[in-house]
């Protein structure tokens, strides 16, 4: 049991938690709505800097569901939700750049990082 409580510790402090432990948390909307969940953390390797999250959306058990990167910056963890709340519309979901699956080779394009960061309007993750 101790070493159950320490692994978990070691995981999550009062302000830093594991890439593991962010993986499958809900993304909700302001108003409380479930949009999806973390399926990925994109971290760069030379800053330390988180990019973006990849969310999944739709689909029905894990089946049909699209991949959209969201800046890490716009994403704020609710502690009463256990979850992230990002302020996006339908519209803006839907015209976002997205792929079907995880494992596309366009998500290593060098003006990905770009592309997504002038759809949301945020400056680069890295300056």
């Amino acid at each position: 049991m101790r070493s159950t409580q320490q692994n978990l510790e070691s995981r999550e402090t009062m302000t830093l938690i594991g890439s593991d432990k962010v993986e499958g948390t809900a993304v909700y909307r302001p108003n409380g709505d479930r949009i999806g969940s973390i399926a990925r953390v994109m971290i760069d390797k030379l800053t330390g800097q988180t990019a973006y999250a990849v969310m999944s959306f739709g689909g029905f058990l894990g089946f049909g569901e699209d991949y959209y990167p969201l800046p890490w910056s716009l994403l704020k963890y609710d502690e009463n939700l256990d979850g992230y709340v990002v302020d996006i519309t339908d519209e803006q979901l839907t015209g976002a750049p997205h792929h079907a699956s995880l494992d596309e080779t366009t998500w290593s394009e060098s003006d990905w990082d770009r592309k997504v960061d002038d759809y949301y309007r945020v400056p680069p993750y890295v300056i």
